[in-house]
């Protein structure tokens, strides 16, 4: 029986295969938890996904729609996007939210910490809350091509129970501020 803390993984080799701004990959050669020969892709990301639930007095959201390459799909998500390790998941979301609405947030409530995919990516993201929100001027990036919402949270949440929001960190993050503020823990 494994216990918790203790890698049954054995590392052999390991060679980088591919390498862009954004991502890195490596096989490793390894031993199994059975002690069998097996490989390991891993994608390691070179920043933080942070994605942003802006709230505002009436319990409205915005959610961003954009046509997403890999997925050859059209996508609404929260607002989200990268954030350099050295500045911060926060400071990430205060820049993704900004260049995204156009809205910015005097409060911020880190939500909750997720890992996207952790069978193939050592990826982390961040969900925070922004409250007490100002419209300015959206600065959507070059890469972006964006239809930007506001919404009732509530309907928010529906759309993540019926599958028009499949994006993981925006589910987890919609669905774990709906459990927030039914307890009280988050204060409309």
């Amino acid at each position: 029986m494994q216990t918790q803390n203790k890698n049954p993984w054995t590392l052999v080799t390991s060679e980088p295969v591919y390498e862009n701004p954004w991502i890195s990959v490596r096989e490793d050669k390894v031993l199994n938890p059975a002690g069998g020969d097996g490989i390991y892709g891993v994608v390691h990301f070179k920043s933080t996904a942070v994605g942003v639930i802006p709230l505002d007095h009436e319990l409205h959201t915005w959610i961003v729609g954009q046509y997403r390459y890999p997925l050859e799909a059209y996508s609404w998500e929260i607002p989200m996007g990268g954030a350099s390790f050295e500045d911060g998941p926060l400071e990430g979301g205060v820049r993704e939210l900004k260049e995204e609405t156009g809205l910015t947030a005097n409060h911020w409530h880190r939500l909750m910490e997720i890992h996207t995919s952790n069978s193939v990516t050592d990826e982390t993201g961040y969900v925070y809350v922004a409250t007490d929100l100002t419209q300015g001027q959206w600065q959507p990036e070059d890469t972006e091509d964006l239809v930007v919402k506001r919404i009732p949270f509530s309907t928010a949440y529906e759309m993540t129970l019926d599958n028009r929001i499949t994006d993981a960190i925006s589910v987890a993050g919609i669905l774990r501020l709906q459990v927030a503020l039914a307890t009280g823990e988050i204060l409309p």
